[in-house]
């Protein structure tokens, strides 16, 4: 799924993201916006991981998404 697709409709896809990273809570995600990179950046800080890391987390999230109704 392009990311686009995730930030265009970031509402729906928080549940999941809440999920897969649950130490960050739903205000953070509503305040993420969708944005790759800030998603990313959280991600590094709560878990306390490389960026890099955290890139490739998110990569493989994105990759397991479906398009949304």
């Amino acid at each position: 799924m392009e990311w686009h697709r995730i930030q265009g409709s970031w509402k729906q896809y928080m549940g999941s993201a809440r999920l897969q990273w649950g130490r960050i809570s739903v205000d953070e995600l509503d305040l993420i916006g969708g944005r790759r990179d800030t998603l990313a950046g959280q991600i590094q800080e709560v878990y306390g991981i490389t960026k890099a890391e955290a890139d490739r987390q998110v990569e493989f999230w994105r990759g397991q998404q479906k398009e949304m109704g």
